[in-house]
């Protein structure tokens, strides 16, 4: 059975009623027909309301698994050469920083659109199973844009069962 726009569907004109009635922080209506509203500026690199890199560094995404006797994580970390990159291991906490640079151009005019994160970055991980962290244990290697990092796990000793008297 198909649906009419007076069965469950709001009327264009109630969706309406509905957001210019909500409260100050309303959002505008834009009626599509007038193509004028649609027309946006590029950007001066003025304040809009949304810069918030200087508030939360950019977070890595990563990959965490393990094998018989290692634990891996990888993480993608394209155009960041090793100087900028910091790996630290402390109490089973991994934590990955560093700064993607080269994003900036001194002679921009006007952003069109911009995607790409550029500037710090930081990413903390409980590592999932107790690993060693003594040096010559753990590996870190980058290539063709992803960091691996090779944990040797700790061995765990199975549960002694002591008896009741």
């Amino acid at each position: 059975m198909a649906r009419t726009n007076s069965d469950d569907m709001l009327m264009e004109e109630e969706l309406a009623e509905l957001f210019q009635s909500s409260g100050p922080e309303t959002s505008t209506i834009v009626d599509s027909s007038d193509k004028s509203a649609l027309d946006v500026e590029p950007s001066d690199g003025g304040d809009d309301g949304w810069d918030n890199t200087d508030d939360f560094p950019g977070q890595l995404a990563v990959d965490v698994y393990e094998t018989a006797d290692k634990l891996v994580v990888k993480a993608r970390t394209a155009g960041i050469s090793k100087s900028d990159l910091n790996v630290t291991i402390s109490d089973n906490i991994l934590t990955i920083s560093g700064i993607l640079s080269g994003g900036e151009d001194e002679n921009t005019t006007a952003w069109h659109i911009q995607e790409c994160y550029w500037g710090e970055f930081s990413r903390t991980i409980a590592l999932p199973v107790q690993v060693k962290e003594e040096e010559g244990t753990v590996k870190a290697e980058l290539k063709d844009g992803v960091l691996t990092i090779t944990f040797e796990k700790e061995k765990v000793e199975a549960p002694i069962k002591i008896a009741i008297q």
